[in-house]
């Protein structure tokens, strides 16, 4: 009994039903057939049962008069309670308590932050609902307790992403090249596949200029071994364009790398027999005179360790934050990339693959979050 009004009725009702009453029997009322909870209810069976057996609103539809002189339906019915184990994920926490706390304390950007265990956050973050289907198929429903891994989940969208995402060109940490042997004004189209397994996907033009950004990281004036992408002297191949060889670096007074300077073969182009020259490496690139300018945001997962909630070495869930978890880059997107919709999804070729911010997303300042890695890089790290 609690003497407080409440928002709907006033004080016209100050008797509030315990849990176990309220639930049996609000189940009963509507004619839930199966009723489904977590392991922690199993111990409730017994008087959920109980409560149901006794008032028997099935047998007895005269208690149930108030409500169908109020115009509501009658559906009662005898419902059974069948637990199953929450599905635990490693590198988060499930509590609405902590999530609350995340929230509040501004540890996070809200409840739909892209990093958040909901269904907002993840809806953000790109997961589609056939990702999280093909997860509840593969994991299954058990009754044992279960951690399970990041990575199954990742791999789940990875599966999804990989046939139902078309292919885009963006460029995260841009480098500048210049194809010297081009003229200034030089401005062609190139035809490119939306996907390379599915021909419905259709096709796409994409300019192609004498200035192009490469990924920072494609390039390397002291190359580790094995490296295969550009270096002084050497040729890689422009995705869809020809091969090209870088013949000079541009640094700034600090030393720093701001511009390389190379040649196109001509003899390369799509199409030309020279194209088939064999060459080990194979960049992604985007017009620096066409591309436009993109803030990308790429999220991790939000602690550094599996399991957050232990706290056997003194430390609470908040001390393991990863620092990492989000990080926001200026890049370039090619038109196409550009010109999507919100909510769309995209694999940015060589990169993960992205979706275009719900909320942010314009087509005159794209906004997109990294959805997953092309590959797990956390396994690496374990």
């Amino acid at each position: 009994i609690k003497h407080v009004e409440h928002q709907n009725t006033g004080n016209a009702w100050p008797i509030y039903p315990m849990y176990d009453f309220a639930h049996a029997l609000g189940d009963a009322v509507e004619g839930i057939t199966h009723s489904l909870c977590t392991l922690e209810f199993e111990d409730h069976r017994p008087l959920y049962d109980w409560c149901v057996d006794k008032v028997d609103l099935a047998g007895h539809p005269q208690l149930l008069q108030p409500l169908l002189d109020r115009g509501l339906p009658r559906e009662a019915a005898k419902p059974r309670q069948i637990e199953f184990s929450r599905l635990n994920i490693n590198y988060t926490v499930m509590s609405k308590r902590k999530l609350t706390t995340l929230v509040g304390e501004k540890l996070v950007d809200g409840w739909d932050d892209p990093r958040m265990p909901t269904l907002q956050g993840l809806r953000r973050r790109g997961y589609t609902p056939a990702s999280l289907r093909l997860l509840v198929d593969r994991v299954g429903i058990s009754k044992q307790n279960s951690l399970l891994d990041f990575s199954v989940l990742e791999g789940c969208l990875r599966d999804d992403l990989d046939a139902a995402a078309p292919r885009r060109m963006a460029v995260l940490e841009p480098l500048r090249l210049v194809l010297a042997n081009l003229p200034e004004d030089h401005d062609e189209t190139l035809v490119f596949s939306n996907h390379p397994k599915d021909e419905n996907f259709g096709k796409r033009e994409i300019p192609f200029s004498r200035e192009l950004w490469i990924e920072r990281e494609d390039f390397a004036e002291i190359p580790p071994k094995g490296f295969k992408r550009l270096i002084p002297g050497g040729e890689v191949r422009l995705r869809g364009a020809g091969i090209v060889r870088c013949d000079e670096v541009v640094k700034n007074d600090a030393g720093d790398v701001i511009e390389l300077r190379g040649w196109l073969d001509p003899e390369s182009r799509p199409g030309m027999q020279g194209a088939e020259r064999k060459i080990k490496g194979t960049i992604h690139w985007v017009s620096a005179k066409h591309a436009l300018a993109a803030e990308i945001r790429l999220y991790d997962r939000l602690f550094t360790v599996p399991d957050p909630d232990d706290e056997s070495e003194g430390k609470t869930y908040q001390q393991y934050l990863n620092p990492e978890s989000r990080k926001s880059v200026r890049g370039y997107v090619e038109p196409a990339a550009a010109a999507a919709n919100a909510e769309q999804s995209f694999q940015f070729e060589r990169t993960g693959y992205f979706v275009a911010d719900r909320h942010d997303h314009r087509s005159d300042a794209p906004v997109f979050n990294r959805s997953v890695t092309l590959r797990d890089t956390w396994a690496a790290k374990a």
